[in-house]
């Protein structure tokens, strides 16, 4: 055992090294005895959602347009809760707003959820055509691996040759070293860290490569046909390839500066962190030699 949290107790893998709740309250989670999408849930969840939308999750979504290696015309945004980040991409880049969609299967009141036209409640594979690019933000640590495995083979079934997703979740690096309290079972409903390795397992088996971001212990992307990038360097060295049919559609946009900047400062920004803290222990270990 691990730790317990909320009377609940979180093993680690020895396998792949994930965290997860005892195996009991997984299966009431699989079975919808247990819910964590009650109003109580929104209540705490559409302030923190706000501010991702407007803040953070910008730069993931100009991220994306970076490293993806095919052109994006759809993009869409998994687990979108009450769709805000669609609202915030509707205001800041009015031109594009057709090809951003957003998904989610336990939305809030009515109330509370985006009008944007490309708003659906239901399963990603409920959505019609496929998707070149996405994000799925503090999603799959709430599902079980039973439930992840079947969001991987509906991201694999809706993902154009080439497509590029960003998942951000905390794994379990972040969770033992930053944040503890991201084992939350009830008032957040987070059930599960999944480590690189699990979801190189889960993802491999539809077809779909896992690469870290590297010098972030939150976050991977998902592609479909890509090789995974061994190191930071083959990643950062994706920023400057990027597909200029991206490039373009970000840049021709109300506020296509700032989201060109971003992107590109934001990314480069945790590999360089990599990229040193690897050439340090590097360095180290030759003073060591002597």
């Amino acid at each position: 055992m691990l730790t317990v949290r909320e009377r609940i107790q979180y093993f680690e893998c020895e396998g792949c090294g994930s965290l997860f709740a005892e195996p009991d309250f997984l299966q009431q989670v699989e079975q919808g005895s247990i819910r964590n999408y009650e109003e109580a849930y929104w209540q705490d969840e559409l302030k923190a959602a706000r501010e991702r939308s407007y803040g953070s999750s910008l730069a993931r979504v100009a991220e994306v347009f970076y490293y993806a290696r095919r052109s994006i015309a759809r993009f869409v945004d998994i687990g979108t809760g009450p769709g805000y980040l669609l609202d915030a991409l509707q205001e800041l880049m009015p031109e594009l707003a057709g090809m951003f969609y957003g998904v989610e299967l336990c939305p809030p009141p009515v109330e509370y959820r985006s009008r944007h036209a490309n708003y659906v409640v239901g399963m990603l594979g409920d959505l019609d055509g496929l998707f070149d690019g996405g994000t799925c933000i503090e999603v799959i640590e709430h599902l079980t691996p039973a439930q992840l495995r079947g969001l991987a083979r509906q991201l694999a079934d809706k993902s154009a040759p080439g497509a590029c997703f960003y998942i951000g979740s905390g794994q379990p690096e972040y969770v033992k070293k930053e944040d503890p309290d991201y084992l939350d079972p009830h008032r957040r409903g987070h059930v599960v860290s999944y480590s690189v390795e699990a979801l190189r397992s889960l993802f491999g088996a539809t077809g779909m490569n896992v690469t870290p971001l590297y010098g972030r212990t939150w976050a991977v992307l998902v592609e479909k046909g890509i090789p995974a990038s061994a190191n930071a360097e083959q990643l950062e060295s994706r920023l400057w390839t990027a597909d200029q049919r991206n490039l373009e559609r970000l840049g021709n946009t109300r506020f296509g500066p700032m989201f060109l900047g971003m992107g590109l400062e934001s990314a480069r920004c945790y590999a360089n962190v990599d990229i040193a803290e690897q050439r340090t222990r590097w360095a180290l270990s030759l003073q060591r030699s002597k």
